[in-house]
């Protein structure tokens, strides 16, 4: 059987991160850098970055439509400005994002950079028992509404922190920083055999 190959959007952010995480599982990936990248992906990681200079460049590069297509029936995974542009609206700002997750997100509403934390969470991936994981929190995301179809896995402070949809996963924070790769690992248990 032919190894699935995980893509990573590599416009901006911490891409490489993500990278090192999926070599570390031994995932074969690839740097997602045109449209034409994702025809040899079976899922896709959209980083974590700044989502108003990532929406500027996919535009750029008219990556819109082929993603669309894309996500209609394969997994993407995205972290902090990735989960932002996945989301449903983004609260207070024009821009546009996929709405692949009926989330309502709010930029930056953790805090400034200085603001930065790093936590312990407990999350349900499906096991017997809530799975403890590290969290680098870096000007992160807040989640504000959250649609019926959605799945919360994990909360921080009684608000959703790793939200599911079907295939898709978002986070608000940066597990790529750690040196943790549960999360990553179960994105690539979503990816169909």
């Amino acid at each position: 059987m032919k190894p699935k190959v995980v893509g990573v959007l590599a416009l901006q952010g911490a891409f490489a991160k993500h990278i090192e995480m999926l070599h570390h599982l031994h995932a074969k990936t690839i740097e997602v850098r045109k449209p034409a990248d994702l025809a040899q992906c079976d899922a896709l990681i959209i980083p974590g970055g700044e989502s108003t200079t990532m929406m500027k460049q996919m535009n750029f590069i008219q990556f819109h439509e082929a993603f669309r297509q894309f996500a209609k029936h394969k997994p993407v995974f995205g972290t902090c400005a990735g989960l932002i542009l996945m989301s449903q609206e983004i609260l207070g700002d024009p821009m546009q994002p996929f709405g692949l997750l009926d989330v309502s997100v709010e930029r930056n509403a953790f805090g400034r950079q200085v603001e930065s934390f790093h936590i312990t969470l407990a999350v349900d991936m499906g096991l017997s028992k809530s799975h403890p994981i590290d969290a680098i929190f870096i000007r992160a995301p807040r989640i504000r509404r959250v649609g019926e179809g959605v799945q919360v896995l994990s909360v921080y402070e009684e608000e959703p922190v790793i939200v599911q949809q079907g295939m898709h996963l978002g986070v608000t924070f940066h597990p790529e920083l750690t040196h943790d790769a549960s999360i990553h690992a179960y994105f690539l248990r979503q990816i169909p055999t």
